[in-house]
């Protein structure tokens, strides 16, 4: 898949600068004010009981500030915090390896939770319910269980698809929360502060025009903030000012409602080629040379947001946005 500016999930880029640019309290964590507020709660209640916090489940789409929280979560705590994702553990013994390295208190993350296999998913079960480990030895008739202890743990698993995640796993989280897109002025006072940390000054309205265009997702905002200081310090005063911004992000193609050349070329297409639609699934994945899940997954639902785009039982039709958006021609009304 091709990597793009503005897409939230993580880019090989972003592991160079998240760890610098991440907050590392709550009180110093930028939006999601109720998932905040709710988690100071029961971290508080959790630490005066003396006891492990309860199981966290975060979902929502990517760039929000899951994996952050999680750190935050541990740090609040004061306990240590192990960091994995559920392609990666493949067998039911990888899953015993972490789960008998905890200590007590400990954070266990894991990401991308609903691509855990099946397998290892029911061995974690009692190890959520009972804090212990159900373990066959031996096959066949002389095969035996044997039940392994293991240390009060929190697990915080991430996800950006809830609906894949089976009901037995889902069930077992005490605390649920959604992650929600973030306001271009919560995006801005990000923009700022990680400026500072960057080592680049940003005004008011400069940070405000980097926020609009990054999609409401703080790791977009900063991977355009760091594009935009690079252009900064060579094609500028070292500064980001309104107009320094703008002429960045027009040179990096990311226009006024965030879109780049990939979700104008869908667009285009629909309504110059098209007539506005509706169009098949696959033709739009022929357009832009992408699988058809990549299209559901990565481009629809930015211009579903946006309101760019409809989907109809035939396929998907341009809205009267999109041609304004483009300088088409105003259609008269909306199929």
């Amino acid at each position: 898949m091709i990597e793009r500016l503005i897409d939230g999930a993580e880019l090989v880029e972003d592991r160079e600068i998240d760890q610098s640019l991440r907050p590392k309290t709550l009180n110093n964590y930028i939006g999601q004010e109720k998932v905040k507020e709710n988690l100071k709660v029961f971290i508080e209640a959790a630490k005066q009981r003396g006891e492990s916090l309860d199981h966290i489940l975060l979902y929502g789409p990517p760039g929000l500030g899951k994996t952050t929280l999680a750190n935050i979560v541990a740090e609040e705590l004061g306990v240590q915090i192990k960091i994995t994702s559920g392609p990666a553990i493949e067998k039911s013994g990888d899953l015993a390896a972490i789960l008998t390295n905890l200590s007590d208190g400990d954070v266990l993350f894991i990401d991308e939770i609903h691509r855990m296999n099946r397998s290892v998913e029911e061995v974690l079960y009692p190890a959520l319910e009972d804090f212990a480990l159900d373990i066959i030895i031996g096959k066949g008739p002389s095969a035996r269980s044997l039940r392994i202890d293991l240390p009060k743990f929190t697990l915080i698993g991430a996800t950006t698809r809830i609906s894949l995640l089976s009901n037995p796993l889902r069930d077992r989280f005490g605390v649920i929360s959604r992650l929600d897109y973030y306001t271009p002025d919560q995006l801005a006072t990000i923009i700022k502060n990680n400026g500072v940390k960057l080592g680049i000054s940003v005004d008011e309205k400069g940070a405000l025009e980097i926020a609009r265009r990054a999609r409401g997702t703080p790791r977009i905002a900063n991977r355009l903030l760091k594009r935009v200081r690079d252009i900064a310090e060579v094609k500028g005063e070292g500064f980001i000012d309104v107009s320094l911004a703008k002429k960045a992000l027009n040179m990096l193609e990311v226009d006024e409602f965030g879109l780049d050349d990939i979700d104008r070329k869908i667009l285009d297409n629909l309504i110059a080629k098209f007539e506005g639609g509706p169009v098949g699934l696959d033709t739009i994945a022929a357009m832009v040379g992408e699988e058809s899940a990549t299209v559901v997954d990565v481009y629809e639902p930015f211009l579903l947001q946006l309101g760019f785009i409809n989907r109809t039982p035939r396929g998907r039709v341009a809205t009267s946005l999109a041609y304004k958006h483009l300088g088409y021609p105003t259609i008269d009304s909306d199929e």
